[in-house]
């Protein structure tokens, strides 16, 4: 449950950057829809901020999910194909630097490893400091993935040629259902998720830093 609290908070935080992001470059389209909000209810898409992750902690997998995107009207960016970079890469930004703060409290809070107390351990600061940190990770990574409708898709279809284009748009059809089998469907080969392979050596990475 407490991931699946930190995962909300992280995926709305995460679109309202995209939001502000594009009102720092001229588009208001966000603002005027009033989702420049902390409100989670304006945020929250029932597959991609509840089933999903709820699926993917009962599957083991990391806690990862997706808000309702912010409407961003690309037309109004002042210049579009380069702020449109920068609005697609403000969601994962946000995750990432959430994820270093929370990391530096879990880090603070634990304090020597070898002498931490069963109370350290479970503390609020710390719990909620290491699942921020790890959901906030994962987030991050996973909307980089170049799988429709993550934002890494996004990045993919403003640097690929032109002439390229047709066939990206064609594959973008089925990025959802690619998303699952990549998320779930291996499973059912007992195959691990690919996103566990990119992830498990990150988290190592952050788990000896907390622990240092």
């Amino acid at each position: 449950m407490l991931l699946l609290i930190v995962l909300v908070g992280a995926v709305v935080l995460h679109e309202i950057a995209h939001g502000a992001v594009a009102l720092a470059f001229g588009d208001t389209t966000a603002r005027d829809a009033g989702r420049l909000s902390l409100n989670p209810i304006k945020h929250i898409d029932p597959v991609g901020s509840i089933i999903l992750p709820a699926m993917a902690i009962f599957a083991g997998v990391p806690a990862i999910g997706w808000a309702k995107p912010v409407p961003v009207n690309v037309s109004r960016l002042r210049d579009p194909r380069r702020d449109s970079l920068y609005v697609s890469l403000a969601g994962p930004a946000t995750n990432f630097v959430l994820m270093a703060i929370a990391a530096v409290i879990a880090h603070a809070a634990l304090g020597d490893p070898y002498t931490a107390s069963r109370d350290t351990l479970s503390s609020p600061v710390f719990r909620v400091a290491l699942a921020a940190a790890l959901v906030n990770l994962g987030l991050g990574v996973f909307n980089l993935l170049p799988i429709p409708p993550l934002d890494g898709s996004a990045l993919i279809e403003r640097v690929l040629p032109e002439r390229w284009l047709p066939g990206w748009y064609r594959y973008r059809q089925y990025g959802m259902l690619v998303l699952f089998v990549a998320m779930f469907g291996v499973g059912f080969f007992n195959v691990s998720s690919p996103f566990a392979w990119i992830m498990n050596p990150l988290y190592d990475r952050l788990y000896s830093y907390i622990g240092s």
